[in-house]
């Protein structure tokens, strides 16, 4: 069975819309360590839109299981991370007019500045993770960088999956995963992966860890409600 990764950002993201100290990641990530979780995944990108300096500093310092820092290959981030040394880190695209990440890293376009960065992350004794697409010239790209592990972008399958149309992208999914392992670099993935979706993904052969966040924040907020409630009438009372 792969290892389940619990990415904590949307919590942040909430803290964030009142610029408040609630609901703090770090609690969460707690939470979602005594739920299970393998490992703890955070997002510090270039607009602090969510997870802070100061969120990266306590999680590293206090969780129990291994954390897995997402950044872009810049420098600000890549200083912070080698000063605080997560457990991996994982080089991801980043734009600040998206939502959310849109694509894996374009590392056959920008090989020197990844490959850079892979190597400084390393020097500070970080395992290194690259966000790619399924396509075999990223793959090979991503593996010539030297990096540990590849997490696959599930996204398309992600949206595929939601209109019944699944097959292709699973199949691509599972291209992409024999040629990481037959290059020995470890088979990580993630991105839209939901309640609904998850097990095929999981299932592939050698499949390592599933970094999944919003689906499970989502669906915490709709199973914790109630007792929350129940708690305030409480006090109230």
């Amino acid at each position: 069975m792969p290892r389940l990764g619990v990415n904590i950002d949307h919590v942040a993201t909430v803290r964030e819309a009142r610029k408040t100290n609630e609901p703090d990641p770090v609690w969460a990530a707690t939470l979602a360590e005594l739920g299970g979780a393998d490992g703890i995944t955070l997002h510090l990108r270039e607009d602090r839109r969510h997870i802070q300096d100061r969120d990266v500093r306590i999680l590293i310092e206090t969780v129990a299981v291994p954390t897995n820092l997402e950044l872009a290959a810049a420098a600000d981030v890549l200083a912070i991370a080698c000063d605080r040394r997560p457990t991996q880190a994982t080089l991801v695209p980043e734009r600040r007019e998206e939502v959310t990440t849109e694509g894996g890293l374009d590392v056959a376009g920008h090989t020197d500045k990844v490959t850079a960065a892979v190597q400084q992350l390393q020097s500070a004794g970080i395992a290194v993770s690259l966000f790619l697409d399924p396509d075999p010239r990223q793959l090979e790209a991503g593996i010539a960088t030297g990096a540990e592990a590849i997490e696959l972008h599930t996204g398309a399958y992600a949206h595929a999956a939601a209109n019944g149309k699944a097959v292709d992208q699973l199949t691509e999914l599972n291209r992409a995963a024999k040629q990481i392992r037959a290059a020995g670099t470890t088979l990580n993935a993630g991105h839209g992966l939901t309640y609904r979706n998850v097990r095929p993904v999981a299932e592939i052969e050698g499949m390592h860890e599933l970094n999944i966040g919003h689906s499970i924040i989502a669906r915490a907020m709709m199973v914790g409600l109630e007792q929350a409630v129940r708690d305030m009438k409480r006090l109230m009372e």
